[in-house]
């Protein structure tokens, strides 16, 4: 085992104090904040604030309109995982057979995720607004009565197909990478065996990718839980009744909304407890059944 060695004890701390001075700045100091105001709770005119230890927290956890929120972000987040990891998985699957103009179909499949979540979100809702949307109009010439702005199971779908859209192009080229580094010799000598298309991918090359699929399900995982906040606020704010209405949107609406500080902070700690236990969870058990050959 090769052992590194510095000519100055200080270096190593120099190293890593950037990284370790902006963790603090930008996640602890924060962090800490958010737990302070959680346990406080002000007046209606935010002149004074009162320590009510976790009153909050029993307050948020016994109201419906919560657990309402959790179970919607529950559903919105396994959708969205898995329509976009199996969309980004099958055009991976096929880029990876294209020989001819490979780096152009890559390039044009990786666009999407340079566009930013509102933007993606605006898109997705012009192209089905009842009103003038193209896919709308196509949708109701159909005779399916297509109206997100008032049904809350289609106002659910249009948010996931907007968020998985947007997240295909990052699990696209994790998976495209993952199919190369697979060793050609073994589907090679799959095929020599008689092993068809779909069992050889099943088999041999999916198990390879196990790695790979398990880093893209706890990234999903946070960006359902965080980072389609934009998408939910351009699309449907919430709407129609809180049919879309994620943890994170709550901690919005009480927060900024209705000037809830408290009672936002309460959310937005909870919430980063159930990503970490959730993380937690994934790579405690889920790693377990995911084989690096």
């Amino acid at each position: 085992m090769h052992t590194v060695h510095f000519p100055n004890k200080i270096l190593p701390y120099l190293l890593l104090a950037p990284q370790i001075i902006l963790t603090l700045v930008f996640f602890f100091w924060p962090a800490s904040q958010a737990i302070y105001q959680s346990m406080l709770r002000e007046d209606p005119f935010g002149l004074k604030s009162t320590f009510v230890g976790f009153a909050n927290f029993s307050d948020i956890l016994s109201d419906p309109n919560y657990l309402h929120s959790f179970q919607v972000t529950i559903v919105f987040s396994v959708l969205t995982a898995l329509v976009s990891m199996a969309v980004a998985l099958l055009l991976a699957t096929a880029a990876d057979k294209v020989v001819r103009g490979q780096t152009f179909y890559r390039t044009l499949l990786i666009w999407p995720y340079a566009v930013a979540p509102a933007v993606a979100g605006m898109l997705w809702l012009f192209m089905f607004n009842p009103a003038m949307g193209t896919l709308a109009y196509l949708l109701r010439s159909t005779g399916f009565e297509w109206d997100p702005l008032l049904k809350g199971d289609q106002a659910m779908a249009l948010i996931v197909f907007a968020a998985a859209w947007k997240q295909i192009s990052y699990n696209f080229l994790f998976f495209v990478a993952g199919l190369q580094a697979i060793t050609k010799s073994l589907i090679e000598a799959a095929a020599i065996d008689g092993a068809r298309g779909s069992r050889r991918f099943w088999t041999i090359i999916f198990p390879l990718l196990a790695p790979t699929t398990f880093f893209l399900l706890v990234v999903n995982t946070v960006y359902a839980f965080f980072d389609t906040f934009g998408i939910i606020h351009a699309v449907t704010g919430g709407g129609p009744a809180k049919a879309t209405e994620t943890l994170v949107y709550k901690v919005y609406n009480d927060g900024f909304v209705n000037l809830n500080l408290g009672s936002s902070a309460a959310q937005s700690v909870i919430l980063m407890i159930i990503v970490i236990g959730l993380t937690a969870f994934q790579f405690r058990f889920v790693e377990k059944r995911v084989h690096y050959g």
